[in-house]
């Protein structure tokens, strides 16, 4: 149900490795396929893929020009739900779901997978996420895996794992609010689910706490260390590919750029540059005219530019990680898309992100943090620094090497990603589900997950016993005056007693002399 292609490349992967298993696959997404695997079967349904062509026409690149929001929160909330109404109100879908089918297990994208679970409820059978946005907590945190704000950034701003008092507050701010904003959402959603579902379909939260298991599009060498449970595993660049020879006219014109190799630029497939303002086009295409490198750039459609560079090339489609793993690329101009990183992480290339939306901003930050990455700002960006940026990247020995320190930990690994996901997912449909693997965590709520209710309950009993202490206090140290202050009269007025004995016997001695006398 993600919003963007890049989310199919995981799923892609994982069902190619299951295919050559024996496994039959079926993909339902809003992109149609572009070829045919044999064993796999694509469902595009239109009515989702209709609303997804429409969704996505934002002008994310000029909004952020701007300085605004490049998706406003009501546009995030309302995909959800509106997305969902599309998917399940499609004849496509309602065929399907009538068509009595049975599947061993359903794999959803850990993006907006709350309308997905209600297919879960019908076909009664296991599932696992693909968690595509490797920084989003929100599944791995609801199947209990622990997920600290102190240390887990909110993945749709540029924090890092290491973060000062400012930093830590405003992060904490950002996740609170995005599970209200999440719930208000998921409110509406769930009414959708009930419409198409029944009234007695469980609610999405408690639906995804019963997922079997995560393959998170992490690794912590080029995200972050992370405390999973047994249910996560990392499965970081399983699409990522050793280089394969390229076609002639692009190898010819690569190698006629000689010692100085080329550049390679792409906004991914989320940030479309037919979309975006011409003036950004000039602007960028002033920058890489000035390269003494030949540049690459990977364009979605034809644009309207008749001052194109002799050293610039325009293309609708590159075989990316192919000119990643070419041995006269020097540097990668991105958007920052998640797994855009892993590939120039794979291949050992140095980048220069400029964040668009979404995790762009958290995995430029975790790429710069590491060394290898340089980061522009959209709204304040000129030609100027976008040149002087590259050649920075391209010149200084040190993006290259931290970039090289970081390949060798991402491949340094026992296994492939893509062997990992299998074995998992095998396992899942070899016990019919992995539920002996989740953990009771999943089932506390916010405040008995950190025993804010132990802690509140620790703090009424010792207010209590400190009132009592210090009434008991108090008191005895009423009765311990009352009792000294008792003491004191009687002994005063023993005393008082003994001088008026002593007075009367004075009197007394005094009269029996006048007598005498």
């Amino acid at each position: 149900m993600g919003g963007t292609k890049s989310h199919k490349m995981p799923f892609w992967e994982l069902a190619r490795g299951m295919i050559r298993r024996g496994h039959n696959i079926t993909l339902m997404s809003a992109f149609p396929p572009d070829f045919h695997i044999p064993g796999l079967e694509e469902i595009a349904p239109e009515g989702l893929a209709s609303y997804v062509r429409g969704y996505m026409t934002f002008d994310l690149v000029g909004a952020r020009m701007r300085g605004e929001e490049p998706l406003p929160l009501y546009d995030i909330l309302r995909y959800g739900y509106e997305a969902c109404e599309a998917f399940l109100d499609d004849f496509e879908t309602r065929s399907f779901l009538r068509s009595g089918r049975t599947y061993d297990l359903i794999i959803l994208d850990g993006a907006y997978p709350e309308c997905a679970l209600g297919v879960v409820y019908r076909l009664k059978v296991p599932f696992m996420y693909i968690n595509t946005v490797g920084f989003y907590s929100g599944p791995a945190s609801m199947s209990g895996s622990p997920a600290p704000y102190s240390v887990t950034p909110f993945f749709g701003r540029a924090f890092t794992d290491n973060m000062g008092f400012i930093d830590r507050a405003l992060n904490s701010a950002w996740l609170v609010g995005s599970i209200f904003a999440h719930g208000f959402s998921m409110t509406i959603l769930q009414g959708v689910l009930r419409r198409h579902f029944g009234q007695q379909i469980p609610h999405v939260y408690d639906m995804a706490k019963n997922v079997s298991f995560i393959l998170q599009n992490g690794h912590f060498s080029v995200s972050y260390p992370r405390p999973y449970l047994p249910n996560v595993a990392e499965v970081a660049c399983i699409h990522c590919k050793e280089p394969k020879k390229l076609n002639a006219d692009i190898e010819d014109w690569i190698a006629g750029a000689g010692d100085a190799g080329f550049v390679y630029v792409s906004m991914g497939s989320s940030v479309r540059t037919n979309k975006m303002p011409l003036a950004a086009h000039h602007m960028i295409v002033k920058a890489l005219g000035r390269l003494p490198q030949r540049v690459l750039w990977k364009q979605d459609a034809e644009q309207n530019l008749t001052d194109i560079p002799t050293n610039v090339r325009l293309y609708k489609w590159l075989p990316q990680q192919d000119l990643l793993g070419h041995p006269r690329i020097k540097a990668f101009v991105t958007h920052g898309g998640l797994l855009s990183m892993f590939e120039t992480v794979y291949h050992g290339v140095p980048i220069v992100s400029i964040p668009v939306f979404c995790d762009h901003e958290a995995n430029a930050a975790k790429a710069e943090v590491d060394g290898y990455a340089k980061i522009l700002d959209l709204q304040y960006l000129t030609s100027d620094k976008l040149y002087r940026a590259i050649k920075e990247v391209i010149d200084e020995p040190k993006y290259r090497i931290e970039v090289k320190k970081r390949q060798i930990l991402l491949r340094d690994q026992k296994e492939t990603p893509l062997e990992r996901a299998i074995y998992w997912t095998e396992y899942v449909i070899r016990h019919k589900g992995a539920y002996h693997l989740l953990s009771p965590a999943k089932d506390l709520n916010f405040f008995q997950y950190y025993l804010l209710d132990v802690a509140l309950a620790f703090i009424v009993i010792l207010i209590t016993i400190s009132v009592l202490i210090a009434f008991v206090i108090r008191r005895s140290f009423h009765w311990l005056i009352d009792y000294l202050q008792s003491r004191r009269m009687d002994k005063l007025l023993d005393n008082s007693s003994n001088l008026l004995k002593s007075s009367k016997k004075l009197i007394d001695s005094k009269t029996i002399v006048k007598k005498n006398l």
